[in-house]
Order: structure tokens, then sequence, then C-alpha cells
């Protein structure tokens, strides 16, 4: 089963490569600039209220009607919630069969893998009957999203000899009744023939498939069942106890407050504030840090400040619930808390010239400056020759006009030229 399985995963991976490839240009595109510290996807059928909630949320119009298909274009708008600034885009609605490009679907999608949260606005009253949100899990399964799932603890190293090595530190009763032979001809599907392959957890046949692939978009997604207001309570409250849900209601803005709740939590955002030495803290403008992106430790957190800061990096104090003490003296592993209040103690020179990587940080720097220097140089080099040759091709066609009004005279002609009377006479001719 684990063989056919992969067998088919790669035929579906090979069919939408061959459509992406032969799809035609044309129409307007769906890219969006990234703005903010996060970006949230609205995803759903036509005509379930995403450009209304939009409208709703944030200060941007987008149009609504009672027909379908009415947004055809990504429109975007930004929510501020909790001093941070958050991005949210209202896609076009999909329908069965997206994933193969049906009413540019995959265009819709490809904006969505790039989103750090995924709003599914559902129809609460219709849901029962159309079952959308089975359909539309499908549909991003396809395309390789997968839905409040995490990936798996799995560690694939491909090498170029050494056959297959596999190990795994817990029982696994998932793969069948031979483990190893059924992963070794997975790999073989896939053509890796020399990999170690070490599994810490009770893994799946699609995990282990999703692992070799390599490309798969492990986001969170929340349910959102609009027009509440037309079904009864005991419908609302069914739909409301179900996991990663929420009932909401656009047109009697019901419910909005706690929807961004949940999608602040559901983000996993954390604001932690700055603080320099023998000065308060800078409590205006937070650095935003995410679970999702680059994580909440303090290395994320100097990271985001400097590329530098790093390197030099001694230690940091830190105010807030993270710490047993305030303030406490942690290392850039530490964990970070939502209003923890950090301040970075860097290296001194001499403990900076201390490190093993100092030379070669004072290398990549001097070359870095030498190659802007290049750089400066080469510019400055193409616009001095630009500006000669501009300056050549405006002189040149006066040289040519005054070679072609004035005759051409030997050494009697230019001797008669200074006689008066024969200047005038040879000016006529």
């Amino acid at each position: 089963l684990g063989l056919i399985k992969a067998k088919l995963a790669k035929l579906r991976a090979e069919l939408l490569q061959e459509q992406q490839g032969s799809g035609g240009g044309g129409g307007e595109g769906f890219a969006v600039s990234r703005s903010g510290d996060g970006r949230v996807a609205l995803i759903g059928f036509p005509s379930v209220g995403k450009s209304s909630l939009l409208s709703a949320l944030t200060d941007t119009e987008s149009e609504a009607a009672g027909y379908e298909f009415t947004t055809l274009t990504c429109i975007p708008g930004n929510v501020l919630y909790n001093d941070v600034r958050i991005q949210l885009l209202d896609l076009p609605g999909i329908i069965q069969g997206a994933a193969m490009g049906k009413g540019r679907g995959r265009e819709v999608i490809a904006v969505a893998r790039t989103a750090d949260l995924v709003l599914m606005v559902l129809d609460a009253a219709k849901e029962g009957v159309n079952n959308h949100r089975v359909i539309l899990e499908r549909e991003l399964e396809t395309v390789g999203m997968r839905l409040n799932k995490r990936p798996p603890n799995v560690t694939l190293v491909k090498k170029k000899t050494g056959g297959v090595k596999f190990n795994a530190t817990v029982p696994l009763t998932k793969l069948g009744d031979d483990p190893v032979k059924t992963a070794q001809q997975i790999l073989h599907e896939y053509k890796l023939h020399n990999v170690e392959l070490l599994v810490r957890e009770d893994v799946t046949t699609d995990q282990l498939i999703d692992v070799i692939n390599g490309n798969r978009k492990y986001v969170t997604c929340l349910y959102v069942y609009n027009k509440i207001d037309a079904i009864t309570m005991e419908e609302i409250d069914h739909l409301a106890r179900k996991p990663h849900s929420v009932v909401i209601s656009v047109r009697r803005e019901l419910n909005l407050d706690y929807l961004l709740e949940r999608v602040w939590d559901a983000m996993g955002l954390v604001r932690v504030y700055t603080k320099r030495r023998g000065a308060p803290p800078d409590l205006d403008d937070p650095v935003v840090l995410s679970a999702h992106r680059h994580g909440v430790s303090v290395e994320a957190a100097a990271q985001k400040i400097s590329r530098e800061l790093v390197n030099i990096h001694n230690y940091s104090w830190v105010w807030g619930t993270s710490v047993k003490f305030s303030p406490q003296r942690v290392g850039l592993t530490h964990t970070l808390h939502d209003e923890d209040v950090i301040q970075v103690v860097t290296k001194t020179n001499t403990q900076q010239k201390m490190d093993k990587d100092y030379s070669q940080r004072v290398q990549n720097y001097n070359k870095m400056i030498a190659e802007k220097r290049r750089t400066r140089t080469k510019e400055g080099k193409k616009k001095r020759s630009t500006g000669r040759a501009s300056s050549q091709r405006r002189r040149r066609p006066l040289l040519v006009q005054a070679r072609i009004e004035r005759p051409q005279m030997g050494s009697w002609g230019r001797t008669m030229a200074m006689i008066p009377g024969v200047a005038a006479r040879l000016g006529a001719l």
C-alpha cells in the first residue's frame, strides 16, 4: 500500500508540473508585496463573505455583490491589532478542481502558500449540504499544503555512496509489518538509493512521502463559519465546538473581536520591547517575532534588530514572564514571551578578538568593502565613458556641417582670401 501511495504521489506531482509548464500567459497577476508583521489569506468558495470580512476588519473597501466571482484579483488590506500590523489578502473564490488549474485556482493557491495563516471562510447556512470544507481541504492537500499539521520528525540526508541506512528511535507501527522494507521501496520509487534516514516518531507512509518530496507547506488554518444569523442556536453550537473553528456574522458584526483574538493566537506573534542601558524601554516600537517564521528566541530578536548583533552578542537582560527573576541574564537560546523587555549586551573589542571566527569575519568585511569600491569604480567609469560618448555625438554634426559649408582651399586660396575684395568674390563662389 505504501508503494502504491508513493507512485500516486509521484504521478500527481508530475501531472501538476506538466500543467504548470504548458499554461499560457496573460491575465492579471495575484502577486502582492508583503507588508506588516504577518500575512493572512482569505480562501473559500465564491459568495461566502470574504470581501465583506476584509472590508469589516480593515479600511480597504473590497467590492461585494450578490453574484459569484465578484473579486477577480488579490486585494490586500491591513488590520492593526495589539500595535501589530497584519496583512489580509482577499483572494478570488476557488471551485472544485482548482488544484488542476480550474478557475485560475492554481494561482490563488500559490498566493495562499505564502501566508502565515489561512482563514477558510465557509457559509454556515449551506455547509451541511455543500460540504465545502472537505472539498477545499482536498484541493489544498493536492498541491502540497498541510493544514494544522506539523512537519514529521524525520531526517533525510542524501549521499553519493553507501546505500540506504535506516534508523528509528521509536517503534514504527504505521509502516506495515516490515518498516525497513516499506521505506526502502518508497525511496527506490523516487530513485533514492544512497540516503541516511533517521525516524524519531511513528510516521505514516504519507508523512514519509512528504519528507522525501520536501516541498510541503505546513500552515495553520482557521475555519470561519460566516452567516450564522441564518441558522439556529443548536447549529451554531455544533459548528463552534469543532476544532480550529470560529463562528461569525459579518452582516451583524457578531464575534469579529473574538476572530481577531484567535488569529493573533494562531499566528504565534510575540512583541518584544528593547531597552538601552540606563534608559527606559521603548514601548512605542516593539520588535515583532513569529513562532512560524524564525522563532521567538533571543537570537531571533537580535537577528531582526541587526544581522551583526548575533555575532557580537555577549548576553542579554530580560524582564517579563519568560524569566524567573526580573531582570535575568539569558543567552541566545532563551525563549521570549509576549511583551518582554530585552537589553542586549555586546562583546568588547578584546572579547571579539578572542573569538575563533574573528579573523574570518574581518576578511569577509574587508572583501565586502573592496567589492563595494570596485562596483563604485566601475559605475563611475561607465558614467564618464557614457558622458564622453554623448558629448562627442552632440559635437559631431556641427563639425560635419562646418566641413560641408566651408569649401576646401589650398595655400594659394588662403593667400588670396586675405586680400580685400578677393575674399568677397571667393565667398560668392
